[in-house]
């Protein structure tokens, strides 16, 4: 039995801490599967859930934590977020190396003078678009993602593998755009790509210009050198306020291609540019960048649960149900087959319970011989017993259970569905067949194939005259 979930998930929690944005993300993901195959077999969550002092949004995602540990589906959303880490981290790798590319290839060998136009245009051309491109999709509606941010969303997409696997995404995507960051994550995604090429556009050009001697002209037709030196000025102003000097306009006239300018002038023009990519690229980038941080820790901070969402309205009468249901309210297919669930040992302080399974009146029971040690739970003969059996059970598990059956009746599903639930909440169980073997009408062998299928190990099935008692009291010591 899994430790209870933590208490924490409610709305009235704050934090945007991991272990929050997974709870929701969890119960969104349960909640698309529920909608997609049907309703889980949740008698077991349920009454575990109902057993906290919470919120109805907070025993939601408590009854989800505990059906996605079931399903398995909490490791799909562990693998999904890792791969979507790696893919990431991929990204970032090939945006450093096309940033740096682009820095060589405006530069080039230094073979023939650089035009300083087409270098800051390889440099921050594409950048400039898509900057603009951003701003524009405020535009749109907020759940656009645009940009890179969808690169990555397709690459992710492309690795989830099998039913469940491809609703672990969608999950997500839906948790974000209800608590309005999906625009923000995408938008943070996205300039944590271009912060990465443009600081190693950065990083190869202060490398470059420093080993290589490079000539940096302009060439134009139909402009007039005081034009490009009216944009030389316009261009460097802002990164002339933040200490990167500007070219005097006597060497950006000279620099037309037909003169040869000293070493100095060069050195003007390669810090301009640097202070031009600086400015106009990696501080723009690097504020937006923080701008969607705080936009997506904001809005993830607004995660609420939506009760009136399908899936969960339904769930509102049973988990804060003003009359306990005391029945099962439809047969278990074949889907949702019971097995038997070990409980947690580090998780159990109770002792040792012993308890008939809808014995006859023929059996005496409980046997005069049960230590004094072991709890007797009576025999479960009624939904109210079963129901507070299992109440007492979810509160406090039993460090080993004994379940006695009259080895004379039909196994039934119902019967192996509530050994199941029973035994999920012991650290060790076993069921003891009753009467003794030699009983002509026993359906012992029955009973043996139906709970080897169930779960249980082959030593956890005995019979009379076997009494188990004392492995039960050796559970309490």
């Amino acid at each position: 039995m899994p430790s209870p979930p933590p208490r924490d998930f409610g709305p009235s929690a704050e934090s945007a801490s991991p272990s929050r944005l997974r709870a929701h993300w969890l119960a969104e993901l349960v909640r698309l599967r529920e909608a997609h195959w049907g309703p889980l077999e949740d008698a077991d969550a349920v009454r575990r859930t109902r057993q906290l002092d919470a919120d109805l949004p907070a025993r939601i995602l408590a009854r989800a934590a505990l059906l996605a540990q079931r399903e398995q589906l909490a490791p799909l959303v562990d693998a999904w977020r890792r791969s979507a880490l790696g893919i990431l981290a991929a990204l970032l790798v090939l945006a450093a190396i096309s940033g740096a590319a682009a820095a060589l290839g405006a530069l080039g060998d230094g073979s023939r003078p650089v035009n300083v136009l087409w270098a800051l245009g390889a440099l921050l051309g594409l950048h400039a678009l898509t900057f603009l491109l951003w701003l524009a999709s405020f535009l749109l509606k907020a759940s656009a993602a645009t940009g890179l941010g969808r690169l990555w969303l397709w690459a992710t997409r492309k690795l989830a593998r099998g039913p469940d696997g491809a609703l672990v995404p969608q999950a997500f995507l839906n948790l974000l755009a209800r608590a309005g960051a999906l625009r923000w994550l995408f938008g943070g995604i996205s300039h944590l790509l271009w912060l990465t090429a443009l600081c190693a556009a950065l990083a190869a050009l202060l490398a470059v210009l420093s080993t290589a001697s490079y000539r940096f002209i302009w060439a134009t037709t139909l402009l007039a050198p005081d034009t490009f030196v009216a944009f030389t000025q316009a261009i460097g102003w802002l990164p002339a306020h933040l200490g990167f000097p500007m070219p005097d306009a006597a060497m950006v006239r000279a620099s037309d291609g037909t003169q040869a300018l000293s070493a100095d002038a060069q050195v003007q023009w390669s810090v301009w540019l640097i202070g031009v990519l600086v400015v106009y690229g990696v501080l723009p980038r690097l504020l937006a960048g923080a701008l969607c941080a705080a936009g997506t820790l904001r809005a993830l901070r607004r995660l609420r649960v939506d009760p009136a969402l399908p899936g969960f309205s339904s769930l509102r009468d049973r988990l804060e149900p003003p009359a306990l249901s005391t029945g099962i309210d439809r047969p278990v297919d074949p889907l949702h087959e019971p097995r038997v669930r070990t409980a947690s040992a580090a998780a159990l302080d109770g002792r040792p319970v012993v308890l008939g399974l809808e014995l006859p009146a023929d059996l005496a029971w409980p046997p005069p011989d049960v230590p004094t040690a072991v709890q007797q739970a009576g025999n479960l003969d009624t939904r109210e017993e079963r129901n507070r059996v299992l109440d007492a059970l979810a509160r406090t598990a039993a460090t080993r259970l004994l379940i006695a059956c009259d080895a004379r009746q039909t196994p039934d599903r119902g019967t192996l569905s509530l050994i199941a639930e029973l035994a999920a909440h012991a650290a060790q169980t076993r069921v003891w067949l009753i009467p003794p073997g030699g009983d002509a009408a026993t359906r012992a062998p029955l009973w043996r194939e139906r709970l080897l299928a169930l779960g249980l190990s082959a030593d956890a099935i005995v019979q009379a005259p076997a009494a188990p008692f004392a492995w039960l009291e050796s559970g309490h010591a």
